[in-house]
């Protein structure tokens, strides 16, 4: 049962102690492991997940197979926004493609939780619209942006949710995201590493230069996080900026 001290996950940092204090009995720490389903398509939401470190993605398949990831959570975030907005199942499957621990909860439980407590509703209900805009800005890129640029703001963004530099990040995974077949996330890579940017080998990313990546990241990475702070507020790690007007400027 996680105290007050544990509450690593930014959505249940931003709780008020009342808040906090309703959740933390039904609250268990779990493992984030390597392609682990959180829940799948069409099929009941059995508990919602608050990511500490790693980072599950958000999958939609067509009927012949093929898959695309559409969105990504981490330690931002909630897995389970269905629940959150009043549905138990989705068309969408989540899983995890990036190890590591979450606290978890019945999900049955936490939309009860939901009704009673109107000041985490809002909360929840601010950080669905955060990961709406940030499922919308990674379509707009997609279609604007080189390869390279949005390989460097995916790199930023996982080792925004993870304890340290070096972390688990697949061949698969950076193809979903990045929209690409396999040896384009080879080329791109090799050209990071190249310069000295990254070390990745065997499917582990370490980050060498943050600084270089920024540079060569779109600009999505900073609007898609001033985002997130600007409606979820100021926390120890991310506080709020008044950069998000002068980043679109730019984009337009």
């Amino acid at each position: 049962m996680p105290n007050r001290d544990q509450r690593t996950n930014r959505l249940l940092s931003l709780l008020s102690d009342d808040d906090y204090e309703r959740l933390r009995p039904h609250l268990s720490h779990v493992e984030f492991e390597y392609r682990k389903s959180l829940y799948e398509a069409s099929r009941p939401i059995e508990q919602v997940y608050f990511p500490i470190d790693g980072v599950a993605s958000l999958v939609l398949t067509t009927s012949d197979g093929a898959s695309a990831e559409v969105g990504t959570i981490g330690s931002e975030g909630i897995v389970g926004l269905p629940v959150c907005l009043g549905d138990r199942e989705a068309p969408s499957s989540v899983y995890v493609q990036v190890p590591g621990t979450a606290l978890s909860m019945d999900a049955g439980i936490f939309r009860g939780e939901l009704e009673r407590r109107p000041t985490l509703n809002l909360i929840v209900l601010r950080y669905a619209h955060a990961f709406f805009n940030q499922v919308a800005q990674s379509a707009a890129c997609a279609h604007l942006h080189r390869v390279e640029q949005r390989c460097c703001r995916w790199l930023l963004m996982t080792r925004d949710r993870m304890p340290s530099g070096d972390f688990l990040l697949t061949h698969e995974f950076l193809g979903m995201m990045l929209g690409v077949r396999r040896t384009t996330v080879t080329d791109v890579m090799g050209t990071l590493q190249k310069a000295g940017l990254i070390r990745y080998r065997r499917g582990h990313v370490t980050i060498l230069d943050h600084q270089a990546l920024l540079q060569r990241a779109c600009e999505c990475y900073e609007i898609s996080k001033l985002e997130f702070d600007r409606l979820l507020g100021d926390t120890v790690v991310a506080p709020r900026t008044d950069k998000k007007r002068r980043l679109i400027s730019q984009v337009g």
